[in-house]
């Protein structure tokens, strides 16, 4: 039983590492991968016997940021999969990791906004050109930011403080 736990717990990394680089490839976060994540929330928290009281506290802070999602998304700062994505994973991080999941995020795209910048400047632009396709584009001044990256970042960094990690007691 404790390896299928594991293996549920586990979904969500990998879920959240592939968001990060679809996102950084193409732009896109498929609706699939959050919709994927609040599912395998649901079976992970019920296969670990998560207490009904911290399940309704991370579906509440999953919500929550869903409303800060939404209102992101509205003011054009980022994209509409990042917010799903956002919300998703803040779900399964819940109280009290989202605070870490929230300052990571923040830095992570901080520094990769900085570090996009850098590479868009015509300085380096020549020789990103010379990459691939997906390289190229993240060069490209004017282009986006794929906050699914930052968003990746900063729920590793607070997965092994979620009740979740911390009820499956993983060598995190």
């Amino acid at each position: 039983m404790h390896l299928l736990q594991s293996a549920l717990v586990l979904v969500f990394p990998a879920l959240v590492v592939f968001a990060g680089l679809r996102d950084a490839v193409s732009y896109v976060i498929p609706n699939w991968i959050s919709l994927a994540l609040v599912a395998a929330f649901a079976v992970a928290a019920l296969a670990l016997g998560a207490p009904l009281g911290v399940i309704g506290l991370n579906f509440g802070v999953g919500l929550a940021a869903l409303v800060a999602g939404i209102g992101m998304f509205a003011l054009g700062w980022i994209g509409g999969g990042d917010a799903k994505l956002f919300a998703a994973a803040a779900l399964w991080l819940g109280w009290p990791a989202s605070f870490t999941y929230l300052i990571v995020v923040c830095l992570a795209g901080g520094a990769l906004a900085v570090g996009l910048l850098c590479l868009r400047s015509p300085l380096l632009r020549h020789f990103v050109l010379a990459g691939p396709a997906w390289f190229a584009r993240l060069a490209e001044p004017g282009e986006n930011v794929p906050y699914g990256l930052a968003i990746a970042v900063g729920a590793l960094a607070a997965f092994p403080a979620s009740p979740l990690a911390a009820g499956l007691a993983l060598p995190l």
